[in-house]
């Protein structure tokens, strides 16, 4: 029978029992039930908390209840045989991606959760594709078994041709939809069974009736990793089959590499499968309390109490008191309090060791992404990158002794959140806000009137444009010449304009491949090199507005060919300033395309409304890419401009009677309609 453990309030676990994993999937997959019963079933909470209810511990912003969904990362933390497991749940809404990205950052391993009957969804493979770029080991959790329609094999199926991986399956179900009672471990080759009613499992034979079926999969699972695992092949050659040791320590390792991810399953909304999920939460860690402290902040919160900053320490012993370098900054910081965080709860402790995540008061500056380390000895983590936010609304007070106030407000909304972006817009002197998506910005705006108390007015969301170049132009000639009494100002600069990428070799210059790229092939000194970086960074402010609407230039790349310099009045400021209005003229004359941003939307509706919502696709310029069908239900996918898709969910509901969901993911930028009003 499985036991519970009481939660540990003082980090005393030594450094190899700690666990921090994070619990990664699409929206609604199950990530906030699943945490919930691992709370349950390791003593730290008494009551199960329902998502529908409102109850969960890590849903605890007023708006995340009432929308249902996780909005904001919460770590949480618990004990389970012998072992510390600090638990991050994260957001599964393609708005708040970059809030799992800052996440990922800290962790050890995840948990990536599907859905039994859905399978791997959009959001599920972004955020896999995320934890490969952070290199984070995973195991797969498939739940909600207990559904109708519920397949784990079309479940696995999809895990292996969506995500790219090997999935070694570990556990046989036992029953199916409603029958769903438990699991055969193919490692042990035993039944693990939930009775109704029960929060513990009970431990029995496997079943008659699934023998040969457990032993079929088993030779299946010793094969897959045979074919991976050079200790599991030599021991398969031999045997003919894999031990249980050998199988278990060929696990962990393919675990660790990302050559394979093991799969489990169960249904956590029937507290069934939790259990063995835990007990396979496994990494090791090889950081030193003795060592110089040094942890990276990954979430800062603003709260009626203070300024709450959550960092994960990776190496050394921090205390209450202690006095720490934020690396970046290049500023000391004094420790006031440590926390043990429980989402919207905190216990105090007096110190945190390599290992941990924990929450610190007493910080006045520290941002997401910032180092903080021991002033003797300094370092700089690699911190996460936020993503480039593509949708904006204008914000203001509706009453002007509001102003104030507001900037305080989404100052602080930045510092907690830096996927969102603030700025002052030059030409109308609106107050700009920009975020991930509709609801991503729906949910800050909402935050400061909540929070703040204030009357906010929001415009019409706009969507970052960009301009590029079709058909550029060559040997453009400025002469940049300022006489005003004393030194004048003489630069004389020949360039190219032309499409990046329009040619085959890339040059041997500067600057971003996917944006600008500059080069020079002046010869015999006519333009000295220190001239042609001037040249260069006047070609990077001339890209800040392009000719058709003011938007940023992408996809260009400049040549300068020729120039000639003045004995008394050339300068660096100068070839700058020709640099800068050269291209502008240079663009002016060119063919030049508005681009506008566009997403990947995957859209589940009932097999009756299909013609209806590719209608409405098709009417939104939308591209339909795919289409399958899946228990009386249709998955379309289509690419759509995103000026296109706000209010897409009232309109989907509509046509849908409340049935249809769909997801977003921003994919890049397209050629806009021409003509377009970058207005609408």
């Amino acid at each position: 029978m499985a036991v519970r453990t009481e939660l540990h309030r003082r980090p005393t676990n030594p450094l190899n029992h700690v666990r921090n994993l994070g619990i990664l999937a699409h929206v609604d997959a199950g990530k906030t039930t699943v945490t919930e019963r691992i709370l349950y079933l390791t003593g730290a909470v008494h009551k199960r908390g329902e998502v529908h209810d409102g109850t969960t511990v890590t849903d605890f912003d007023p708006q995340e209840r009432d929308r249902g969904i996780t909005i904001f990362a919460a770590a949480v933390s618990c004990a389970w045989d012998g072992h510390r497991i600090n638990l991050i749940d994260t957001p599964g809404h393609v708005d708040f991606s970059d809030e799992v990205e800052r996440s990922l950052r800290v962790l050890d391993g995840a948990i990536a959760v599907f859905d039994a009957v859905a399978g791997v969804e959009p959001q599920s493979e972004s955020v896999w594709r995320q934890a490969d770029r952070h290199g984070v080991p995973r195991i797969a959790f498939v739940n909600k078994l207990d559904r109708a329609g519920a397949d784990l094999d079309t479940a696995v199926a999809s895990i292996r041709d969506r995500l790219h991986t090997v999935p070694l399956v570990v556990q046989l179900p036992i029953g199916a939809e409603d029958g769903f009672t438990g699991v055969v471990d193919l490692l042990r080759m035993r039944a693990l069974v939930w009775a109704d009613g029960h929060d513990t499992f009970e431990e029995v034979e496997v079943p008659d009736g699934l023998r040969d079926e457990a032993r079929r999969r088993r030779r299946l699972l010793d094969e897959a990793v045979a074919e991976l695992h050079p200790a599991a092949l030599e021991e398969f050659c031999a045997q003919s089959t894999v031990s249980e040791p050998t199988l278990t320590a060929a696990l962990r390792d393919l675990t660790r590499t990302g050559e394979g991810v093991v799969v489990l399953c169960g249904s956590a909304y029937r507290d069934r499968g939790i259990e063995p999920l835990l007990d396979d939460a496994v990494q090791e860690r090889p950081a030193d309390p003795a060592a110089p402290f040094a942890a990276l902040v990954f979430k800062v919160n603003s709260t009626a109490t203070g300024r709450l900053t959550c960092l994960r320490v990776y190496s050394g012993t921090v205390r209450k008191g202690d006095t720490v370098l934020d690396a970046g900054a290049r500023r000391h910081e004094r420790v006031g309090r440590i926390l043990r965080v429980q989402a919207g709860r905190h216990s105090d402790v007096d110190t945190a060791v390599a290992g941990d995540i924990v929450a610190v008061i007493g910080l006045k500056s520290a941002r997401a992404g910032a180092t903080l380390c021991a002033p003797a000895a300094p370092l700089v983590l690699e911190p996460p990158a936020p993503a480039d936010p593509v949708v904006s609304v204008a914000v203001e007070a509706r009453r002007s002794t509001d102003t104030e106030r507001l900037v305080t407000a989404l100052a602080r909304l930045v510092e907690e959140d830096p996927s969102l972006t603030v700025r002052t817009d030059p030409e109308t002197g609106q107050t700009v806000l920009s975020g991930m998506g509709e609801l991503h910005l729906e949910v800050a705006v909402e935050k400061i009137r909540r929070a703040h108390e204030l009357d906010i007015g929001v415009g019409r969301p706009q969507v970052a444009y960009r301009e590029t170049v079709a058909r550029g132009v060559s040997g453009l000639v400025y002469r940049h010449v300022k006489q005003d009494g004393g030194a004048g100002q003489f630069a004389h600069v020949v360039l190219d304009a032309e499409p990046l990428g329009a040619t085959g070799e890339t040059g041997t210059g500067s600057g971003d491949d996917a944006g600008f790229v500059f080069r020079s092939t002046v010869v015999g000194g006519r333009v000295p090199q220190e001239y042609v970086r001037a040249v260069e960074a006047g070609c990077r402010d001339a890209l800040a507005e392009g000719p058709l609407g003011g938007h940023p230039v992408t996809g260009v790349r400049v040549t300068l060919t020729d120039g000639a310099t003045h004995s008394k009045d050339s300068s660096e400021m100068a070839f700058r300033a020709a640099g800068r209005f050269a291209l502008r003229e240079a663009l002016r004359v060119s063919a030049m395309v508005l681009l506008e941003p566009v997403a990947e939307v995957t859209v589940t509706v009932p097999d009756d409304a299909v013609g209806g919502v590719l209608g409405d696709l098709a009417a939104r310029r939308g591209r339909v890419s795919g289409s399958t069908a899946r228990a009386g239900t249709a998955v379309i996918t289509a690419t759509v401009p995103l000026a296109e898709l706000f209010g897409y969910a009232t309109r989907l509901r509509s046509r849908t009677r409340g049935r249809g969901t769909f997801t977003t993911r921003p994919t890049g930028y397209a050629p806009a309609p021409d003509p377009v009003s970058p207005d609408r």
